[in-house]
């Protein structure tokens, strides 16, 4: 889709790769741009059942291109300068602005993102790491929320993110310190999902088993999961007989019966 992030789809699964290998994917204006657009056109794509976020090259995606920083210590950021880091203010995205949007838009698509991360997943490449549904990491991994080491905060939405997934003294040693960590240690304060030798190839077939299953199940799991993170006990409850009701005797329901009981493939009506 541009020369920053492309994406092809097969069998329901979109294969997203940010491909700026020659500068570890850092994030520049036009990468920002990028990944929200494709984020963005995810959101409504027919067919579409599972999506796999990774990047090309020696990373998954190196943080803010150092560009930014050096706009930053010119001062150029007060005069409305960079792109990636002025208008900050501004709420494009609802509540959020376009570099939390560059996340958060992960957690917006109907169906389970995975991240595979690989090389270094450095401060707002660890952040748009924490978008994913799931994220599958190579054990030696570099990562680091590395704001403070510019003087800055996280800003990309992680501060959001991260309670989901971390112990708060974790958290905050982590944003206090900037240290980097590697992929085998984020597993265990709860950052990766699952360590393995080659996350895409793992990400891309767990994908293809989640595009095997019911669309529409998967679709109302993802609603209940991401309800649970926020909603009050009686909400969940509710919301999950509701979703349970809109599915028994549903023709994907049905076919996911008839094609176990008959050992078969599945063959799924995609969502309207």
């Amino acid at each position: 889709m541009s020369d920053r992030v492309t994406m092809t789809m097969e069998g329901g699964v979109a294969d997203v790769r940010l491909v700026r290998a020659d500068k570890m994917n850092a994030l520049d204006p036009a990468m920002f741009d990028a990944i929200v657009a494709v984020g963005e056109e995810l959101k409504t794509r027919k067919g579409l059942r599972a999506v796999v976020l990774s990047g090309e090259g020696r990373a998954f995606c190196a943080g803010l291109d150092m560009g930014s920083f050096a706009q930053m210590a010119s001062g150029a950021r007060k005069a409305g300068g960079d792109g990636s880091v002025s208008g900050i203010v501004a709420r494009e995205y609802g509540i959020a602005n376009k570099a939390q949007q560059v996340a958060l838009v992960w957690r917006q698509i109907p169906v389970p993102v995975i991240a595979a991360v690989h090389g270094v997943a450095f401060g707002g490449g660890f952040q748009l790491m924490l978008g994913a549904d799931m994220r599958y990491v190579a054990p030696d991994t570099k990562m680091s929320i590395m704001e403070i080491k510019w003087g800055l905060v996280p800003d990309m939405s992680g501060l959001l993110l991260m309670p989901d997934m971390a112990r708060t003294d974790v958290m905050r040693e982590l944003t206090f310190t900037g240290r980097i960590f590697t992929g085998a240690e984020a597993q265990g304060y709860g950052f990766a999902t699952r360590v393995c030798d080659d996350p895409r190839a793992e990400a891309l077939a767990v994908a293809r088993e989640i595009a095997s299953k019911s669309p529409h199940a998967i679709r109302a799991a993802k609603r209940l999961l991401d309800l649970s993170l926020e909603a009050d006990a009686s909400t969940v409850l509710i919301k999950e007989t509701e979703e349970q009701m809109a599915l028994i005797g549903s023709p994907n329901q049905i076919e996911s019966v008839m094609a176990n009981m008959q050992k078969r493939a599945p063959d799924f009506a995609d969502v309207a």
